[in-house]
């Protein structure tokens, strides 16, 4: 039997389960309103290196041209540099509520817990917490949100239609992304990482993903780099990189199914899907640095500032630290704090 062959024998049992199930949650993923009034709790039970300084030193995924003072796409506005309260701030007022894209299928960051003992399973996780907390920040009180289920692909195109206020979903910051969106300071740091099944002999970024398909979110940053690396000659010529799907959950379940060899993908979050699948791991050390903010529509300079003010406070009174020791520290591991702000 091949190495595809057990693989498909090995995640039978626990991943057969898993893959129909997130299927099945996959099927409501998609533009969904998702009125949230209870506040996700805050307190920790502990305490990564992924929060701040923790990943191994790499380059960015995309846009290497942007790696000079001045020019790293992670500096945002200065929030003591102009009015924090304009056009866009009084829109949210004056509708009474902020609206959220966000992900409802990453475990640990956003996520609806079919244990939870809520009659319906709220949403919850490090990037809901961080949603309540700019509702409170901006109309005063953190049950005032409104969730919209958004795919990977879709995360742009829906703050540019106006569909939402912000987006809070683990978005890699880049000076692609600049040029259509505007983003707040970075508030978690990141690499790109390979996931793949214990028994694979894959054994990171490297010429081990000869003859292996790989699976990446559409429109993502690992996208990117694997397109650039391909074209680069900086992956091997049999690695097959053409599997893409609009959410990057969907790439655990192309692997759960034996579809793909390997997953693509931050590897703060493939660490909280090897934490749902026993039978999968990150193989190897991130390959990039890349940081994650808040995207907001482009020209919206109030609202940024708002947002980044709202970070200082959050990284200065513990909320981050205390959301991030409940959410992500048992696949993680302790965190040195997030990153420091860069303004412009």
């Amino acid at each position: 039997m091949d190495e595809r062959g057990a693989r498909r024998v090995s995640l039978r049992g626990w991943g057969g389960v898993a893959a129909m199930a997130v299927a099945c949650a996959l099927t409501v993923v998609f533009a969904l309103l998702l009125p949230l009034t209870q506040r996700s709790g805050s307190d920790g039970d502990g305490s990564i290196g992924y929060g701040s300084g923790g990943v191994a030193d790499g380059t960015q995924a995309v846009d290497k041209d942007c790696g000079t003072k001045g020019k790293e796409p992670e500096r945002s506005l200065d929030p003591k540099s102009g009015s924090d309260d304009g056009d866009a701030v009084r829109s949210i007022k004056d509708r009474g509520y902020l609206s959220v894209g966000v992900d409802q299928n990453s475990y640990r960051w956003g996520y609806r817990d079919p244990n939870s003992s809520a009659k319906t399973a709220e949403l919850e996780g490090f990037d809901i917490d961080l949603a309540h907390e700019m509702a409170d920040r901006i109309l005063g009180d953190p049950a005032k949100v409104r969730f919209h289920a958004i795919p990977t692909n879709q995360r742009i195109p829906a703050i540019q239609r106006g569909e939402v206020d912000m987006v809070v979903r683990t978005m890699t910051i880049s000076c692609a992304r600049l040029e259509q969106v505007a983003f707040s300071t970075a508030y978690f740091q990141t690499g790109q990482q390979v996931l793949a099944p214990k028994t694979s002999k894959i054994t990171g970024y490297d010429d081990s993903l000869a003859n292996k398909r790989i699976c990446s979110a559409k429109g993502s940053t690992a996208e990117l780099a694997l397109d650039a690396d391909k074209t680069a000659k900086k992956l091997p010529d049999s690695t097959d990189i053409a599997t893409t799907v609009p959410n990057q959950l969907d790439c655990l379940v192309r692997l759960q199914l034996g579809e793909v060899d390997a997953v693509v993908t931050d590897g703060a979050l493939a660490a909280s899907q090897a934490a749902q699948d026993p039978t999968v791991e990150l193989k190897g050390d991130p390959f990039t640095t890349e940081y994650y903010g808040i995207a907001m529509k482009k020209g919206s300079d109030d609202l940024v500032r708002r947002v980044n003010g709202a970070l200082e406070d959050y990284r200065e009174n513990d909320g981050w630290q205390k959301s991030y020791d409940k959410w992500l520290e048992p696949a993680l591991g302790t965190s040195s704090g997030p990153p420091a702000p860069k303004y412009k």
